[in-house]
């Protein structure tokens, strides 16, 4: 078979996405392009790839053993990658980080006071939900993540590098604030703007309110931490975020923290690569950094 590397990779992104058009737009390509790609590695095959059946595409049987190959040499590529970065030591390269939106405050401020240090590393930084993240790290997109608890069945090395409060907070004026050791049952009076569906943010908080038979309502949902706090600014409700991500609006008097029993939940911010993923010294030395100045880099803001 003469099979390119190029008509592989373009394989592999229509067979993830099983879409011509979501292919061609992640490899800034025309859908014609792509489409004649996979037409002459189907000829190079002597077998259809894809089949159609109504709107949806589906992979054949030798589509699916192509996948099986196009995967192996995309990681293997990537490993070889690493290992020549790894080469060139800890002032050159590319460090590619992924965080939850949640934690891309502590993120940004990290990678500044790093870059500083390591000016020739080159930095690639992605800001996702947790849903987003997760892929990244199943198709081994990044070279590590930053985040909330990672699901206990994925095989990820992940280390906890800080604690992240998450807090009640309402407009600064707002009749709460003056009050101390608010009941859980009164937020059933409350309205809130809540997080989308599959955030972590979302999930503990839904878990320790069910634990303690408390129903809140939301009344909006917001895929960011960064809107939920305009909304409460706003007036439109309360919220429940990380106080690692309010410290200006607390500053400004524009938001306050109400004392609330129970609170603050204290979930952990963790460090989470591949298992089995050959880190480049640029990716160790940053991980290392963090551990160790994690929490220096919240109180000084980097």
């Amino acid at each position: 078979m003469n099979i390119t590397l190029r008509q592989l990779q373009v394989f592999e992104k229509v067979a993830r996405r099983m879409s011509f058009t979501r292919a061609a737009e992640e490899l800034y390509l025309t859908q014609p392009a792509v489409s004649m790609q996979i037409k002459q590695l189907e000829e190079s095959v002597g077998l259809p790839l894809f089949e159609r059946l109504g709107k949806r595409l589906f992979l054949t049987e030798a589509g699916r053993e192509i996948y099986r190959l196009s995967r192996t040499i995309a990681a293997q590529l990537e490993e070889t990658g690493q290992t020549l970065e790894a080469l060139k030591g800890t002032e050159g390269g590319t460090l590619t980080i992924s965080v939850v939106s949640t934690v891309h405050y502590f993120a940004i401020r990290a990678l500044a006071s790093h870059c500083r240090k390591h000016p020739k590393v080159r930095i690639d930084l992605r800001v996702t939900n947790r849903r987003g993240l997760l892929q990244l790290l199943e198709e081994n997109a990044t070279d590590l993540a930053l985040m909330g608890k990672p699901p206990a069945d994925w095989d990820l090395i992940a280390e906890p590098f800080m604690d992240n409060p998450l807090v009640v907070i309402a407009p600064h004026a707002h009749p709460l604030t003056r009050r101390r050791r608010i009941p859980l049952a009164e937020l059933e009076n409350q309205t809130f703007l809540i997080r989308e569906e599959g955030s972590g943010t979302r999930s503990a908080v839904e878990a320790f309110f069910n634990r303690r038979g408390i129903a809140i309502t939301g009344s909006m949902e917001m895929n960011t931490n960064t809107a939920i706090i305009h909304g409460v600014e706003a007036g439109l409700g309360l919220g429940i975020v990380s106080l690692h991500t309010i410290q200006r609006e607390l500053q400004d008097k524009r938001l306050a923290v109400l004392d609330v029993e129970s609170f603050p939940i204290v979930r952990k911010w963790y460090l989470a690569h591949r298992s089995g993923k050959k880190l480049s010294r640029a990716a160790q030395a940053f991980k290392q950094f963090v551990q160790q100045n994690a929490w220096q880099l919240m109180e000084t803001g980097g």
